[in-house]
């Protein structure tokens, strides 16, 4: 089990579902760990729950991650509290509301969910960063998912909102390589959670993806031991850790990439 003792992890979305699983994980190989969540009540008891069950420190950071005021200003509070953040997890985000056609789908609410999948993770990153830079290191994590390499005709908003992640991820791998900054794209699978169980592409599932999967992930990422992957798409309960580990990618592989039609593509 790696020992992240001295890491600080900032988990979005950490009140509940996935995020709730990463917060208690990360703490219980030794981070400190801040959970960012819209309901600060709900979000306080998370994260008391978690300090309680793994003796960690934590904290509660209550912000809507599409508001940047108040992602600046929670940022600012994990730093001063418990110290710079060498771990994000952009695991925040909405989904849509109805299996439906995008000419049939709520503007507003089809924008919300691109917003909290994007706006979100890039704001998060733009506050987390400068301090990941001036230290020489620090790692964020996405949490992707299959719908984001491929079009969805009833999740379009999510599938919209998956796919610029990914390209978040490898802007901030590219970027963030010379400053000792890694990103990687985590696909959880099909966890139950409140939100999975909501849709109806998910009713009657009965295998889903262990929680456990998506940590034990998360954390070797956080350890260190998948640095090879960054700027890729790794997908838990699928991929074995072992083999990532020894494992170093190349090229294009587990990129987003357009394919050429043939060798006399122009784009080839």
């Amino acid at each position: 089990m790696p020992d992240l003792s001295g890491l600080v992890a900032l988990v979005t979305g950490a009140s509940a579902g996935i995020g709730r699983h990463l917060a208690e994980g990360l703490a219980a190989r030794g981070a400190a760990v801040a959970g960012l969540a819209r309901g600060a009540d709900r979000l306080r008891t998370a994260m008391d729950e978690v300090a309680a069950a793994t003796g960690a420190r934590t904290l509660a950071a209550a912000a809507d991650v599409t508001d940047a005021p108040a992602v600046d200003t929670a940022v600012a509070e994990v730093t001063r509290v418990l110290g710079p953040v060498g771990l994000l997890v952009n695991n925040a985000g909405l989904v849509d509301a109805a299996e439906v056609p995008l000419w049939e789908a709520d503007p507003d609410q089809w924008w919300a969910v691109v917003e909290s999948q994007v706006r979100g993770p890039f704001l998060l990153a733009r506050a987390v960063l400068p301090g990941m830079v001036a230290a020489g290191s620090g790692r964020v994590v996405g949490l992707a998912s299959g719908i984001g390499t491929r079009a969805d005709p009833h999740y379009s908003a999510y599938s919209v909102g998956k796919t610029g992640q990914m390209r978040i991820t490898e802007s901030i791998d590219l970027a963030g390589a010379a400053h000792g900054v890694r990103a990687f794209d985590v696909a959880p699978g099909v966890v139950d959670t409140a939100m999975t169980r909501a849709m109806p592409m998910h009713e009657g599932r009965t295998e889903w993806t262990r929680p456990e999967d998506v940590v034990d992930l998360v954390v070797a990422i956080a350890a260190g031991e998948l640095d090879a992957w960054s700027g890729r798409f790794v997908r838990a309960g699928v991929d074995d850790l072992a083999t990532l580990r020894a494992t170093t990618p190349t090229g294009e592989a587990r990129k987003l990439r357009l394919r050429p039609y043939g060798d006399t593509d122009p784009l080839a």
